[in-house]
């Protein structure tokens, strides 16, 4: 061999023994999988992302390359802040962000303390840039994300699997596997009574309806507060509100009853039931089993906007013509993406299936009166908001503009109705009391009577996509092992209403909880932590979460409201055009003054209009009426037409002047 093709080899050689280094330390898993960060905090690695050491950084990679979620051993710092700056220097130190917002977090899973840093984002990035500072001891473990928005939110799954898995070394989580319950005796319901007013009154809820059930009994209903602002009419177990999502389970019970009356199979070809079924991707349509309609696994992102900035008015059929335009952004069956259009064609099928030859929407409305709420015993429950908003029903509240807590008009909540089965239903504590007894009767009344077969109500908790960490979708129910304890769950959220059941079916023993504000959200996770303290003698930590959260809603309230220039700056309402039109679907954005007010209306939004300069020196016009779901559009202009551009994680709403 001659000395140059031997100086090659030894140059090549050396070549990759120095890239080796960097080739061992990215692994990509086939599988969720457990590690530890070179400090010992235990994570697991979700499945296909890869992970790459960068010193004190553990680096874990999305499949789709352009998000990153970072674990940082950090170690001393003098604080939260401090220790979220040092992160970001190992990690990435060229990247330079303003902090937005800090708040307080909650002790637990070993750490003792956790404290949220959001920095701020121009909307031209579609970014997510945010940290975790958790300390245990003297030593600082810090959690970033940063990256693309439409990522995080397709792989919100896998993120909250890493988030939820992280944990301090040697640390071993808190167990009630094993352990008998203590039952739901007159103390302990006072003090979970006690437990749901406090948390009212920390978040401004003006109301919460309440029901508790043990060994498959009611063994308290109620509520707490009121109906509304000003008024002394209290909350009881008959008022109604809307439960907006658990209509899903609702729904999907709907299938299993007509699985009993062998009107569909769970793995029958949707199209052959309903061929007018079509998706925006062929081979997706063709894929489709009457399971997967509610499974939030066929890749279908969330596209709640189509429906948000749509006039009024739509039929039944506007679920199937707007699921035809709608592509997937995941593979069949690989991510959990939450789709309310999906779960809505489940439960028009279902109608038509009971009554083919009525309007969809009625037939969806007679057969779940029928088949459901009827022989459930659930004189209160229903989709008429003639008879939702009468007599003793509870009103939306919100936070306006200045963060003070208002009632709200429902007007915007009216947009569920041609996709009620999404989310449309309005029921009471008694109501959705039977309907958690009948799951925890696996598919028997409260009376004893079967109203469903065991093996078709259990088909709707069966394991799809991951959720969490021990966290799985079934079809229009959740269910979790919490600390060793199985929980079927599942949460519904409209403006200024929010609710969720918990049932254990190993002990008997489940929850209702009803509210009327939108930062009652924040009470449903701590009462299902309360909940376990109780009946396991767990930690308490159930009243701190209420305590951050409240400050969290205060804080971000706050710091919205500095960022926003109300009344809008008077240059950038001068130069809106009066009238903008979506060239796709025709909805519009209209502006007009009221009262003296300038005034913005995109379908079902409608409010004030404020300004904000963003941090890249674009502008947005925002609506500020009370609630949490406004328009926020970037203005802009192309080829001289004045636009306004909303978004939301994974589309894109583009508005041209109407001239």
């Amino acid at each position: 061999m001659s000395m140059k093709k031997l100086a090659v080899k030894v140059t090549l050689a050396l070549s990759l023994l120095s890239l080796a280094p960097a080739l061992a330390a990215q692994t990509t898993v086939a599988a969720d999988t457990p590690g530890k960060t070179g400090s010992g905090v235990a994570y697991v690695q979700p499945k296909e992302w890869t992970l790459t050491r960068k010193g004190a950084a553990t680096i874990f990679a999305a499949p789709e390359a352009n998000l990153n979620i970072v674990v940082v051993d950090v170690g001393s710092a003098a604080d939260a802040p401090a220790a979220a700056a040092k992160a970001w220097s190992l990690y990435k130190p060229e990247a330079k962000r303003t902090v937005r917002l800090v708040t307080a977090g909650t002790s637990g899973d070993g750490w003792d303390q956790r404290v949220s840093i959001s920095y701020e984002t121009s909307p031209i990035e579609h970014a997510v840039v945010s940290a975790t500072a958790m300390r245990t001891g003297n030593a600082w473990t810090v959690l970033i994300a940063d990256g693309a928005e439409s990522t995080a939110n397709k792989r919100s799954g896998a993120t909250s699997i890493l988030q939820q898995s992280l944990r301090p070394a040697g640390y071993a989580p808190e167990t009630f596997a094993g352990k008998a319950p203590h039952r739901l005796t007159a103390d302990r319901i006072q003090t979970l009574r006690e437990f749901v007013a406090e948390s009212a009154k920390a978040l401004e809820v003006p109301g919460v309806g309440i029901a508790l059930i043990d060994q498959g009994k009611v063994v308290w209903q109620g509520g707490v507060g009121v109906r509304e602002l000003g008024s002394s009419e209290p909350v009881d177990e008959h008022t109604k509100f809307m439960v907006a999502s658990n209509t899903k389970g609702m729904a999907t019970l709907l299938l299993s009853v007509l699985a009993d009356e062998g009107k569909l199979k769970w793995d029958q070809h949707v199209t052959d039931l309903y061929p007018a079924f079509r998706l925006g991707s062929d081979e997706v349509t063709k894929s489709v089993l009457v399971r997967h309609l509610v499974c939030a696994c066929t890749g279908l992102p969330r596209k709640d906007y189509a429906f948000i900035l749509a006039d009024g008015g739509a039929p039944a059929s506007d679920t199937f013509k707007q699921l035809a335009q709608t592509q997937p952004t995941s593979k069949f069956g690989e991510l959990f993406q939450y789709n309310n259009l999906m779960a809505s064609a489940a439960g028009y099928l279902g109608g038509a299936l009971a009554y083919p030859d009525m309007e969809l929407g009625a037939a969806f409305d007679k057969a779940m009166q029928t088949r459901i709420f009827g022989p459930l015993g659930m004189p209160d429950t229903g989709f008429s908001f003639d008879v939702g908003e009468s007599g003793n029903w509870a009103r939306p509240h919100g936070l306006d503009v200045n963060g003070q807590m208002v009632e709200m008009s429902n007007h915007f909540n009216h947009l569920i109705t041609p996709h009620r089965p999404a989310g449309g239903a309005w029921s009471t504590a008694a109501d959705m009391a039977r309907y958690a007894q009948l799951e925890l009767g696996k598919g028997l009344t409260p009376e004893g009577k079967r109203l469903v077969s065991e093996a078709n109500i259990l088909e709707r908790r069966k394991h799809g996509v991951p959720i969490g960490e021990n966290a799985w979708y079934g079809m229009g129910l959740m269910e979790r092992v919490v600390s060793g304890v199985t929980v079927v769950t599942h949460g519904g959220t409209l403006q200024g209403y929010h609710s969720t059941f918990f049932v254990l079916p190993e002990t008997g023993i489940g929850a209702v909880i009803l509210t009327n504000a939108d930062p009652g959200a924040a009470m449903l996770a701590p009462f299902l932590r309360r909940l376990l303290e109780v009946v396991y003698d767990g930690k308490p930590e159930a009243a701190q979460s209420v305590a951050a959260a409240a400050a969290r809603v205060k804080a971000q309230a706050k710091v919205r409201r500095a960022k926003l220039t109300v009344p809008g700056d008077a240059a950038v309402l001068a130069g809106l055009a009066k009238t903008y039109r979506n060239p796709v679907d025709g909805s519009t954005i209209t502006f007009r003054d009221q009262g003296g007010t300038p005034w913005v209306t995109a379908g079902f939004i409608e409010g004030p209009v404020a300004t904000r300069k963003n941090a890249d020196g674009t502008v947005s016009v925002v609506s500020v009426g009370p609630g949490g779901i406004d328009v926020d559009a970037l203005v802009g202009n192309r080829d001289g037409v004045r636009t306004l551009t909303i978004r939301d994680s994974q589309h894109e709403y583009l508005y041209n002047e109407v001239k």
